[in-house]
């Protein structure tokens, strides 16, 4: 009897790990997990049923047209790609291919506005939300039962006694604080909340049971009647306001969003309600242009259930497109290597490279494993700089005075390949300048990483990071 047990299992390692040679996507990935799966199925499988994998199988995403309901409650989105569609000149590194990506088309007539302290962003949050009249939609990756998470579902539930219907989607992994009665209370007051789940009943792949925890929605967006939107890095927990004594001081920026650039931000809330219920949400698909502004705007979300790696691709060109300027701001970087290869190759050429990230950590090992990364870039020309004054949470980048990106998005493996994120790229001057503005800001707090503050480090300190980033592919 043991011995057919040990061959079973064996045997299901080796079909499992012949299924990760066909779905994982990175070689060091895929060889990993065969190894793993095929020597020590005992504990390589139970990991590979939480953790393995990069697709995400069952995810009906609507511009694909999977799923006719859901495309046809969608019929009015294409409003948005005539009189309000941007076409900038298709010079080198142009955004066709960025499109291509989103599946949306850049749209004109928005007005934007950076938000970058924590009271300021949830009021001018809250102040949207009581201005709906219609819809309300709500998604954030963390919510806390905190002073910040009572604010929310104080104004959730008076949106809700005023007849708008308000729909709330939470992250099960990120909320998992988040008590059974905050949720039932919001609901006896008439609104719709759901956690995001990875291992919904409809989510089944051969040799896989339904558990699943390593797919997240990282996404924090707000919608209101389809005509104003909100995203980037905040999520509601007093840690964003910078009061937890844990953490500390916290700088992080959000995007207020005013236009048809909007409906981009409606149409991932759409996607990923779709999927968490089911059901398909009537919503309002008509493009409201903004009453001051002509900013040119593209939202881009990305996630695994994507045919190709969006994120990924939606860095690469932005820094192969660079010319003279790429600057990036992340709380977590542990890039795989073609993204250093590719930051790398622009500092060669020129290109004036910047990576700022925190001094301190809130994950003790991503901070670890980054100076592994950090390393080769400096010694590229890449200059790396620590923002000294708190923890930087802000997820951006500048393209020379092209292009500038705001949203959800860390250059980590999980964001790029494994959460559902969203990102705003922005292409008006002006838009432009806000956020080169927001980075000089930013580095004149900030002190330069030099490549003896690594290189002097003790051994133990460096081999800790290198095997840090080793487990990249999972952080």
């Amino acid at each position: 009897m043991l011995l057919a047990l040990v061959l079973a299992v064996h045997g299901l390692g080796l079909l499992v790990a012949l299924q990760a040679l066909m779905t994982a996507r990175t070689p060091q990935g895929t060889l990993a997990w065969i190894l793993a799966l095929v020597a020590f199925p005992w504990l390589a499988l139970p990991a590979w049923w939480i953790m393995g994998g990069v697709r995400f199988e069952g995810y009906v995403t609507a511009r694909r047209g999977g799923d006719t309901k859901l495309r046809a409650s969608l019929a009015g989105i294409d409003g948005i790609a005539g009189p309000w569609r941007h076409r900038p000149p298709q010079t080198r590194g142009g955004i066709t291919a960025i499109e291509r990506l989103a599946r949306m088309p850049v749209v004109r007539a928005n007005r934007s506005r950076l938000l970058t302290e924590g009271a300021e962003t949830f009021e001018s949050i809250f102040e949207g939300i009581r201005r709906a009249e219609r819809t309300l939609l709500v998604q954030f990756y963390t919510i806390a039962d905190d002073e910040v998470g009572a604010r929310l579902h104080e104004e959730l539930c008076a949106a809700a006694r005023r007849g708008v219907r308000a729909h709330l989607l939470f992250d099960r992994i990120g909320s998992r604080s988040l008590g059974s009665r905050w949720v039932r209370s919001l609901r006896t007051e008439g609104v719709e909340a759901h956690a995001f789940l990875s291992s919904r009943a409809r989510f089944r792949q051969r040799f896989r049971p339904r558990i699943q925890i390593n797919f997240r929605n990282h996404r924090k967006i707000v919608v209101v009647d389809g005509k104003e939107g909100w995203l980037g890095g905040y999520n509601v927990s007093r840690a964003y306001l910078g009061r937890d004594p844990e953490v500390g001081p916290w700088r992080d920026t959000h995007l207020h969003v005013v236009g048809p650039a909007a409906l981009g931000m409606q149409l991932s809330f759409v996607e990923d309600w779709h999927w968490t219920t089911g059901r398909v949400l009537e919503l309002d698909w008509t493009p409201q242009p903004a009453e001051e502004g002509d900013e040119a705007i593209l939202m881009l979300p990305s996630g695994p259930a994507d045919e190709v790696e969006t994120a990924t691709l939606m860095f690469h060109h932005a820094i192969h497109a660079a010319r003279s300027r790429l600057w990036i701001s992340t709380p977590y970087f542990v890039p795989d290597e073609g993204i250093i290869t590719a930051l790398k190759l622009a500092a060669y050429r020129g290109v004036d490279v910047r990576v700022l990230t925190p001094k301190t950590a809130d994950v003790p090992l991503v901070h670890l494993a980054k100076f592994a990364a950090l390393e080769p870039l400096i010694r590229a020309g890449v200059k790396v700089l620590r923002y000294e004054p708190g923890f930087l949470h802000t997820k951006a980048f500048l393209v020379d005075d092209r292009a500038a990106g705001v949203g959800t998005v860390n250059l980590d493996n999980r964001s790029l390949r494994l959460n559902f994120e969203i990102t705003a790229l922005l292409l008006d001057p002006e838009a432009i300048g806000r956020v080169h503005a927001l980075f000089e800001e930013d580095m004149a707090h900030s002190r330069p990483l030099a490549l003896e503050d690594l290189t002097g480090r003790r051994l133990p300190a460096r081999l800790a990071s290198r095997g840090a980033y080793l487990l990249a592919p999972l952080l």
